[in-house]
């Protein structure tokens, strides 16, 4: 068991093979943790996430399994008792999304979304519950954006699902508290990973970042990754149920 202040404990990041996702894991796994990367798509990624964190002197597993299915969820957290027979860390990253104006964004597009980034969290964190509480207690962090509540071209279907998770955030703080379980979100802004790539006016999502940005640089993975590892920390143990903003202040402008 290495030295860390994860050390001994179980995390499963959703999502967790790529982007945003990949740098949770590895942040994870570097203060100690040993980590479940779920994935749906891309195995080889995923392959290579967990050569890293065994590489660090981890454990690492992974799952393959869509999060808004609750059978694939109920799967996927047997898979995780069984492994480790407890869960110390949530992080719910996975996300997906239809990336359309309001007029051309069909009902299929939609539930798609929701069901990933809104719904997906929602049985995760069920499911995660009687996990933490094997271990004392724990943490849950949801990844958000700041498209929950500024307006961003085509990003209606994502935007609304991550506001639905904002709000879930709050209702999980309250109801899990007494399990010992402390909820919170990260809300980021642009950050250039294959997600983004999916977007139209990709080029012009990157300049405006870049430009407005006080910080002066764009938002990387790892920035992300530092404020969730921090959540997750018992320095965190009494903030709950809200939104952490990490964008080098391109929200105040």
């Amino acid at each position: 068991m290495g030295e860390g202040r994860f050390a001994g404990k179980v995390a499963l990041v959703t999502g967790g093979s790529r982007g945003i996702g990949r740098a949770i894991t590895l942040r994870l796994a570097s203060e100690g943790a040993d980590v479940v990367i779920n994935f749906f798509r891309n195995r080889g990624p995923a392959e290579e996430t967990a050569r890293q964190v065994e590489a660090m002197g981890r454990r690492a597993r992974l799952v393959r399994a869509h999060v808004g299915e609750p059978e694939k969820v109920r799967a996927m957290f047997e898979e995780v008792e069984a492994a480790f027979g407890r869960l110390d860390i949530l992080v719910n990253n996975a996300a997906s999304g239809s990336l359309h104006p309001v007029m051309e964004l069909d009902a299929k597009g939609w539930d798609w979304t929701m069901n990933i980034n809104a719904r997906g969290a929602f049985l995760c964190s069920q499911a995660a519950v009687p996990l933490m509480q094997k271990a004392g207690g724990g943490r849950i962090v949801n990844i958000t954006s700041l498209g929950s509540h500024r307006v961003i071209p085509y990003y209606v279907a994502v935007g609304v699902s991550k506001a639905a998770l904002e709000a879930l955030t709050r209702y999980l703080a309250v109801d899990l508290a007494r399990y010992g379980i402390a909820v919170n979100a990260v809300s980021g802004s642009v950050v250039d990973t294959d997600a983004i790539r999916h977007f139209p006016n990709r080029e012009e999502l990157l300049a405006s970042a870049q430009r407005e940005t006080p910080a002066g640089r764009i938002l990387r993975p790892e920035d992300i990754a530092a404020a969730v590892a921090w959540l997750c920390s018992d320095e965190a143990e009494m903030v709950r149920g809200q939104v952490l903003v990490v964008d080098g202040g391109y929200s105040l402008r």
